[in-house]
């Protein structure tokens, strides 16, 4: 297995802090990045931007006089599908990173970032990740309950960036409609371990980030190199063992 992780699955609820870990990680010298956490250059795939996206071509085709397409005009989406669409369009992302690159992997970390809440709803998202992430990923969960994800969703707004990946905010009441049940206790048992999804054993670790951790600086770094460590572990393992 080579130094540096090919895929890393950053998920967690809203908020949980997967974007502070982005930005701490973009905010390291590549070669102590390296060196800590097994990432040197790395890309991200997040899904918000499709999210965003389909938001502002639905607006588009209202102000014409058009029927939205995929979502109400308060912004809740007609069809439940729409989260698979997104889920697909990463993995379309990665295979043309890899398609542009076959050596994309050699030299580059993939970062693939979601939040998903529902019964189903991260079992159904990872089952919609294609083969080609899935047989090289680890899942790295950042744990928050959904009081505390509610608490820095409300923190984090910002309405002059709505868009932008760090200051997005929703609702209470789309938090509470999308994200207040979560499947995440049923899909994993304890801090670390394998998901079966599609006949691949991926490797998780989880990141408890209650109390936060993530708008510590001087602590954020130890948790991640504590994590990405554990992670490894279990990559290097055999889950069929």
């Amino acid at each position: 297995m080579q130094d540096n992780f090919e895929v890393i699955v950053l998920i967690g609820r809203p908020a949980a802090g997967k974007s502070e870990v982005i930005d701490y990680l973009k905010k390291t010298d590549v070669e102590a990045r390296k060196r800590r956490f097994g990432i040197g250059v790395f890309e991200e795939i997040d899904d918000f931007p499709y999210v965003w996206e389909t938001f502002e071509i639905d607006d588009i085709l209202s102000k014409h006089g058009r029927e939205r397409v995929f979502t109400t005009p308060d912004y809740y989406f007609k069809d439940h599908f729409v989260w698979n669409l997104f889920i697909e369009r990463i993995s379309l992302e990665f295979a043309k990173k890899l398609a542009r690159d076959p050596d994309y992997l050699k030299h580059t970390t993939a970062i693939v970032e979601f939040a998903r809440g529902g019964e189903n709803g991260f079992a159904e998202a990872f089952s919609y990740l294609s083969d080609d992430i899935l047989k090289r990923a680890g899942i790295v969960y950042i744990k928050v309950s959904y009081e505390e994800s509610c608490r820095k969703n409300r923190r984090r707004f910002d309405p002059k960036q709505a868009d932008s990946i760090l200051y997005h905010s929703l609702p209470d009441e789309k938090m509470e409609f999308y994200y207040k049940v979560n499947d995440w206790d049923k899909l994993a048992r304890g801090n670390d371990g394998f998901i079966e999804v599609k006949g691949h054993k991926v490797p998780f670790s989880v990141f408890n980030n209650e109390p936060e951790v993530t708008d510590k600086p001087e602590l954020l770094g130890k948790a991640l190199e504590d994590v990405f460590a554990r992670l490894r572990k279990r990559m290097n393992e055999n889950p069929t063992a």
